[in-house]
């Protein structure tokens, strides 16, 4: 019999795998949160031309695309910055501005499956609109670096690349070159760490510069670029200037960014950029007809995910978030068959009050009920037995125990559930 297994690029989500995406979505969410954004939600499928429209015919090569039974052209979305953009333009007058809007989800592209990316991959976009300040690029910016260090990161494990696209006009025009040459020009500059330097030097020669003038250029870190300055004094004003290094070579390769753009960047394990983002204040215009400047920054499941695991101080941070989701509050020993009915109405009543009971649907012995007790780090034991209506408590870590009547046993659960082990003897 042919077995099926999940398409190239495609992830299975066990309970494990999926406990970890979870963790990644929970502090993007309470990220969102701490900055005062919106949840939003878009359609997984859109017109193709959609994607056109901003990226032009290119991007068609990493789309999952067909005809569908409407004989419309439609696509798997690769990103959601088109489709915010849509909705942003068609509905912006409804919303106070600046609008902080953030977005979890799947999206889909037809690359070459390798470490930290995939066809099928989770996304955290973070966007303001109706906002053209540095104070909102900076606020991203925080927004980032707050996300990371949640996920356990410190100081020294990441790196915020900063740069300005506009700053490259005026390296042009002091190199005489045309102005028509700034696309072409750029995407070399994008490819500066990836190139060899001998294809890169020949490239910039074609337009009628050199290596040693771009590198001579970039090493002026901006100094004087008014939104740079300004996003900079932001930053180092929430203590986060340690977090920051200001690299014209960032250029972010798509040509929609306007203005200042960043790279978060792992210092330790050679990964690509872990996020990146910036300023694209004429995409809603092109996409749905209104001038609304905009900014945001996208942070993927997959490198994220791979950076925590190679990061011990990161990866000890979300194995005990782990832990602790899974674990039962209580664990209901029926020790009296007789008094199932009894457990039951227990139960029920356990988790109407918001805690994590579980308990063996089969008969069983008192110690094997304890034992699966133990093996699912369950904080309590709750036996029901020929004594009921008393019910006894164990705190399993403390072996503390205590006994209550039926009807107590959510103040009885909740002071055992604040009981601590006893310290670790010393030697």
């Amino acid at each position: 019999m042919e077995k099926f297994i999940p398409l190239p690029g495609f992830r299975d989500f066990y309970p494990d795998t999926c406990a970890v995406r979870n963790y990644i979505f929970h502090h993007w969410r309470e990220t969102a949160r701490c900055f005062g954004f919106s949840e939003y939600e878009i359609p997984v499928l859109e017109p193709t031309d959609l994607y056109r429209r901003k990226s032009g015919d290119e991007i068609v090569r990493q789309l999952f695309h067909f005809t569908d039974a409407g004989d419309r052209e439609v696509a798997l979305r690769p990103e959601t910055t088109p489709s915010l953009a849509r909705m942003a333009a068609a509905r912006q007058r409804d919303y106070r501005k600046p609008m902080k809007w953030f977005q979890i989800g799947a999206c889909f592209r037809f690359e070459k499956p390798q470490k930290g990316r995939g066809r099928e991959f989770y996304q955290w976009n973070c966007d303001i609109l109706g906002e053209n300040s540095p104070g909102a690029d900076a606020d991203l910016i925080a927004m980032a670096i707050h996300a990371m260090l949640a996920f356990g990161f410190r100081e020294g494990d990441f790196r915020i690349r900063l740069s300005d696209r506009n700053v490259w006009p005026a390296f042009l025009a002091a190199q005489h070159m045309p102005e028509a040459t700034l696309p072409a020009f750029l995407q070399i500059i994008d490819r500066l760490e990836r190139e060899k330097e001998e294809v890169t030097s020949a490239k910039l020669a074609e337009l009628g510069t050199s290596l040693d003038a771009v590198q001579s250029f970039i090493s002026s870190k901006g100094q004087g670029h008014a939104p740079l300055e300004s996003i900079t004094a932001d930053l180092a004003a929430r203590g986060l200037a340690p977090f920051i290094e200001i690299d014209l070579g960032i250029v972010r390769g798509l040509a929609y960014y306007t203005g200042v753009v960043f790279e978060i960047f792992d210092l330790h394990h050679g990964m690509r950029a872990v996020a990146g983002g910036g300023r694209y204040d004429n995409l809603c215009e092109l996409i749905g007809g209104t001038d609304l400047p905009a900014a945001g920054f996208a942070m993927g499941d997959m490198v994220i995910t791979n950076l925590i695991r190679e990061t011990p101080h990161a990866l000890a941070r979300m194995e005990t978030w782990l832990a602790a989701q899974g674990k039962p509050d209580a664990y209901i020993i029926v020790a009296s068959e007789d008094h199932r009915p009894d457990a039951l109405a227990l139960i029920h009543a356990l988790r109407r009050a918001g805690y994590r009971a579980d308990y063996s649907y089969s008969p069983a012995k008192v110690g094997k009920q304890f034992q699966t007790a133990e093996s699912l780090n369950a904080s309590t034991a709750i036996v029901i037995g020929s004594e009921f209506p008393e019910v006894k408590i164990k705190h399993l870590a403390s072996r503390r125990e205590s006994a209550c009547h039926a009807t107590g046993i959510l103040s009885a659960l909740a002071e055992a559930l604040a009981w601590s082990p006893p310290p670790a003897e010393t030697v």
